[in-house]
């Protein structure tokens, strides 16, 4: 920036000019202080002018600021180029002034000084002082003090001088910083240049430069800026003679010796202390006629700061002793003079005001302060003390209390302009009392604030002031639904962290929110359409949203939760569970907001541990109830599932609903780490545990709270400061035993349930019940290995309820009996089984007489894995003996048909493995009939024994199921659940023969090379199989097999590898069988309906017709014409017509297209 010259420029210069002739004969550059009323009327004329103000004194403009600002700046450096004899040829570029600084005429320091006084411009040069190194601020302040010391001394000169030691120690004006270009910042560049310039100035310039007497300074000055102040204080005391400068002066000392000697960091005062003092200084002025304003109090801020905060001028000089004695040499002497008096006794000004504080600070701080060396006697502390606690005495006057109308004009002016400490300010205008004395102030200032509150605290406080407004009695219900606005407004501005600090800090003050009692209908009706509005927004958006999109439904959410926590989540609830695909967007959103779960505390971790173990033992006792309490969000879904009936869908919403609730995630950025909007310990104990603990009772959804139990424990929570799983919270040893008890009821699912037994067990219920069983059961099974002595009393408790109960139960919490106890089974096992007696005993169980050994075996190898390998391993027959090896086929046929009705799909896909493995072993003989053949066929079937056993195996189970010693066994469902399990079989032997035979559609005729064989070239080859090409071979797998064909071992297994037929014909037979074994038992079953048995001869069909297509040569158009007949004389057995029709049709199909 540089100045331009332009109208009051010249009005300025011309001024100056004059002011310079007025002297004659002398000048400007040799004015004396005594001349400066006779010849400095022009330039203060023109100066308001220019400011357009009749007084440069009242309160200035910011265009009149900066004009004073230009005004100081370019005589100040006009009077520094003469002395540093600035050369012209090289200002003119350099120096921005230069136009202004040009023209003026020569002066001396008392122009400066005297132009500063008459403009009351002592903030002004303060400011630029501090723009300046310690050393010239030491020098100009001597220059000051020399000037205010010359004759005539007036009360101005040491008010000029008590002003700039003020403004020093208030330091710079924030408000006034601006960036490079600002007037303060050039002035300061511009100073250093031509003080660089006077360092370097040569011997010889030095004696032509003549200075006037004025400017010269007697000696070096020092560089203590409160050394310098405190003695030239002490030099002119005699010349103070009124009693509010006397005030003043006295109070800027002990302010600069408490900011210097007294503390080493700033003191920050409560915002409270803060506001009672501005209101106690803001009536005091007031009462002289001062009106309050922006400015007033950002200077009495800047007052209060500088009071408090250690001074930029650390004395080096100066001992705090030494200080302190010429300060109470002064207010003896003023007050000996009877020149420090309040004045007014119940009207104190305002300086009498602030010496009082400024004594009772020093006098407070001394009590705490060492004494320093230099004050060897403590008589002289003392007396230092008691001058001033003497003063203080002699200036008592009553207390002045803030009201609370001032603290509210106080705190809305600050909040308003953004003055020092207006937050924290905002915090305490927040507060219910200020609410009750000012209403309208309190809603405008508010209103028209918002940013200002924008904070937490302040937030939680306006939220407390509003919820008090709205129970009271005097409601106004248009100020309130105003304010409600105006809190949500703030809310919605915050960020997403702080967000969820203020939703749980409303939790904590009440679930229901601003609604927590009876409010005015006005003020619920208008929430209500808010409410309905954002969640119609949110369902209209559908669930595939953006994360834009998720942003704004979860700042609507957050909003209506604020305002109404409980409303909002029963809302999110509903939303989730009866809108269709609702639970994961709603899922997504609540997981975003974290301070809707509310706290939760948290326990040291050796405390958690001990405290865990109790909890669950005492949760042994049978008569304890669940858990009660939890979070609002389990309270309002509970309310909603009791008061309406779930549908298939809704109950699968509500279930992934919860499931993802509990999904850990990192809701907010910064956590530690991740969290589940709803722990599982708390869902289990508020959904699962309540209605398990009333079975037998009521009508409870089993199966639902099974899976709820299952999703939970499937959630990998990690928790950081607990080494012991939540289940520990969860009653686990009573939930282990009722799903014990379950398991053991569905044990017999197909059988007539007792007279008022409400639960109808399904097969998926069953399997659903012992998977939950076995994983609780490893879960608390790692618990009590992990310290097995804590946890004896609950073992020995659960182990012993067991005895009520099915003893195949005992087998799913086999990782918490661990080593404890013995394998408890019928005794008849142990007739079959060679199992160690260190670990295995027998029972003696009526159901288990003599000749039930083998069922029990098999009971036993459906349960696990485990046990089934232990089964295999320890099975006592010798296959050496044939009689053995017969009567255990018998035998384990009818232990089969007494098994399988009751298997779920996984323990009956174990006992296929173990039939597998009994099959091939040779150890269950199972002779393949030829009932279903009408010609015995020339083909190797070895390959297929297994799916051929198998098949008649299973033929002979529903065979003897289906006899009429067996068949009342089973209800209609016991029966579909029959010919689900047969159908599963089926599907296992197409698999396999699948596997043994692919075909191009189901992953390409891959067949390998020792597999692939070539056509056969002599003539007595097999008719029956069908050749196909073999496929190509790299070279280097050429030239392996030409090495390999120097061994005549080697080259004769490759050629036979590479000779083997492809067993289509084989595939074909084989799966005849199969499907005159499906529509056999189809036939035998009750009813004949069963779906999965006639789908599995459909896709039996398929494949059959997939290999006649792929394989034309294995099957000729008579052998095709006379399957297709025996086909449909087996299917006309069918009861079922629809079913009829379709199985021909596909039969229909089976046409050979070979030539």
């Amino acid at each position: 920036m540089t100045l331009v010259m332009n109208k009051d420029l010249a009005i300025l210069q011309g001024a100056f000019v004059l002011a310079d002739k007025l002297c004659l004969p002398s000048s400007l550059s040799s004015l004396q202080k005594a001349d400066w009323s006779r010849v400095g009327h022009p330039v203060l004329e023109a100066l308001k002018e220019i400011c357009r103000q009749d007084e440069l004194s009242a309160h200035l403009t910011t265009a009149s600021v900066s004009w004073i600002k230009k005004v100081v700046c370019v005589v100040w450096l006009k009077l520094l180029s003469r002395e540093t004899g600035e050369d012209v040829e090289t200002s003119w570029r350099e120096n921005p002034f230069f136009a202004l600084q040009n023209g003026l005429p020569v002066v001396n320091h008392v122009v400066l000084l005297e132009l500063l006084k008459s403009m009351a411009a002592a903030p002004t040069f303060a400011n630029f002082l501090l723009y300046l190194p310690q050393a010239q601020i030491c020098a100009e302040l001597a220059k000051l003090v020399q000037h205010m010391k010359s004759s005539p001394i007036r009360e101005d000169d040491v008010r000029l001088f008590m002003e700039v030691w003020w403004e020093l120690w208030k330091g710079r004006d924030e408000e006034m910083m601006g960036g490079e270009d600002r007037i303060e910042t050039m002035f300061a560049r511009q100073f250093a240049h031509l003080s660089s310039k006077s360092s370097s100035v040569s011997p010889q310039a030095a004696k032509r430069l003549k200075l006037d007497p004025s400017d010269l300074p007697a000696s070096s000055p020092p560089t203590d800026v409160l050394y310098i102040l405190l003695h030239a204080l002490k030099d002119i005391k005699d010349h103070l003679s009124s009693t509010d400068l006397c005030l003043q002066a006295l109070s800027i000392c002990l302010d600069a010796f408490y900011t210097n000697f007294l503390i080493s960091e700033a003191v920050i005062l409560p915002p409270k202390e803060k506001l009672h003092i501005l209101s106690k200084v803001i009536s005091i002025r007031e009462r002289n006629d001062e009106k309050l304003s922006p400015e007033l109090l950002r200077e009495t801020l800047r007052d209060l700061h500088a009071s408090h905060a250690p001074s930029q001028f650390q004395s080096s000089r100066m001992k705090l002793g030494e200080a302190l004695k010429i300060i109470t040499e002064l207010a003896q002497l003023w007050q000996s003079k009877g020149l420090l008096t309040a004045c007014d006794e119940t009207n104190p000004s305002f300086p009498a005001f602030k010496l009082v504080q400024s004594v009772q600070r020093v006098l407070t701080a001394l009590q705490k302060v060492e004494v320093p060396e230099v004050m060897t006697e403590t008589e002289d502390c003392e007396t230092e003390k008691s001058v001033l606690r003497d003063l203080l005495e002699s200036l008592a006057f009553p207390a002045i209390e803030s009201t609370s109308e001032v603290n509210a004009r106080v705190t809305a002016i600050i909040i308003s302009h953004r003055l020092d400490d207006y937050q924290n300010l905002a915090l305490l205008f927040a507060s219910e009392e200020t609410l009750a004395v000012c209403d309208e102030q309190w809603m405008e200032c508010l209103e028209k604030n918002q940013a200002a509150f924008q904070q937490c605290d302040t937030l939680i406080k306006l939220t407390s002031a509003l919820m008090s407004k709205l129970h009271s009695k005097s409601t106004n219900e248009s100020q309130c639904r105003k304010l409600m606005k105006v809190v949500a407004d703030i809310f919605t501005a915050l960020s997403l962290k702080d967000k969820n600090k203020a939703l749980t800090a409303m939790m904590r003050l009440s679930s229901r929110g601003f609604f927590g009692c009876s409010v005015p209908s006005a003020v619920t009706d208008r929430f209500e359409q808010e409410l309905n509005m954002a969640f119609n927004c949110i369902v209209q958006g559908g669930g595939g949203v953006s994360q834009s999109n998720l942003n704004t439904a979860v700042s609507l959410v957050a909003r209506v939760a604020f305002q109404n926590p409980e409303a909002t989540l029963r809302a999110c609830c509903h939303s989730a569970i009866f809108n269709k695909h609702g639970f994961a967007l709603i899922a997504k959103i609540l997981q975003q907001l974290p301070g809707l779960r509310g706290q939760r505390e948290r326990k040291d971790e050796a405390q958690s541990d001990e405290e865990d173990r109790k909890e669950a033992e005492e949760s042994v006792d049978e008569g304890k109830d669940a858990v009660s309490g939890g979070s609002l969000l389990c309270r309002c879904l509970q309310e909603m599932i009791k008061t309406k009936p779930l549908s298939a869908n809704e109950k699968e919403q509500y279930l992934k609903y919860l499931g993802l609730l509990m999904m850990p995630v990192m809701t907010v950025e910064g956590e530690e780490r991740k969290q589940s909007f709803l722990p599982p310990q708390e869902v289990v104990n508020m959904f699962v545990l309540p209605n398990f603990s009333s079975i037998g009772q009521s009508c409870s959804d089993i199966e639902l709270n099974l899976q709820l139990l299952h999703t939970a424990l499937s959630v990998d929570i990690q928790e950081a400061d607990a080494s012991s799983h939540w289940v520990l919270h969860c009653s686990p040893f009573p939930l282990l035993y009722v799903l014990a008890q379950l398991d053991s009821q569905t044990l017999r699912c197909w059988e007539k349930p007792p007279e008022g037994t409400v639960h109808h067990w399904s097969m998926e219920t069953k399997e659903l019940l012992a998977l939950v069983l076995t994983t609780l059961g490893k879960v608390v099974g790692a618990e009590v290995a992990a310290a097995p002595s804590s946890w004896s009393r609950a073992l020995f408790w659960l182990y012993n309820k067991m005895e009520g109960l099915d003893w195949t139960v005992r087998f799913h919490l086999k990782p918490i009996w661990g080593e404890h106890f013995k394998n408890e089974v019928p005794s008849s096992l142990l007739t079959v089984c060679d199992l160690p007696e260190q670990e295995w005993s027998g029972l003696d169980l009526p159901q288990y007489g003599p000749g039930t050994g083998l069922l029990a075996w098999m009971e036993c190898c459906c349960i696990s894995d485990s046990l089934q390998s232990t089964m295999l391993s320890h099975l006592s027959l010798d296959q050496h003996r044939h009689d053995h090896v017969r009567m255990f086929s018998k035998g384990l046929l009818v232990a089969l048909t007494q098994t399988l009705p009751w298997c779920s799909v996984s323990q009956w896909s174990r006992l296929l493995r173990v039939l597998r493995e009994l099959i091939t072993s040779g150890r269950l003989h199972v002779p393949f009939s030829l009932e279903y053949v009408d010609y015995l066929p020339l083909l190797d079937l070895r390959r297929f024994s297994f799916e051929l056993r198998l098949s008649v195996l299973l033929l002979r189970v529903l065979q003897l199921l289906c006899g009429s010693s067996c068949s009342h066994w089973l209800s209609v469902d016991g029966w579909a659940h029959v010919g689900r399990l047969h159908a599963h079989a089926v599907r296992e032997m197409i698999n396999t023969i699948r596997a043994k035979l692919p075909l191009p559609s189901s992953g390409a005729l891959t067949v390998p090379v020792s597999a692939a064989p070539k056509t056969p070239a002599s003539g007595d080859s097999n008719p029956s199989c069908t050749s196909i090409k073999s496929p190509k071979i790299s070279r280097d797998s050429e030239k392996d097999l030409k090495q390999e064909e120097g061994s005549p071992l080697k080259s004769k297994e490759s050629q036979m590898e590479k000779e083997e037929p492809v067993p289509s014909q084989e595939v074909l037979f084989v799966l005849s069988q199969l499907f005159c074994h499906v529509q056999h038992i189809q036939v035998m079953m009750p009813g004949g309906q069963s779906e999965p048995l006639f789908l599995s001869s459909l896709e039996i069909l398929s494949h059959y017709e997939a290999i006649m297509a792929t394989f034309p040569d294995s099957s000729s158009a008579l052998e095709s014409d006379n399957t297709r007949h025996f086909f449909s004389t087996i299917t006309d057995n069918l009861e079922n017509q629809e079913m009829k029709a379709v199985l021909q049709q596909k039969i229909a199909q089976l046409v050979s297209s070979a030539v």
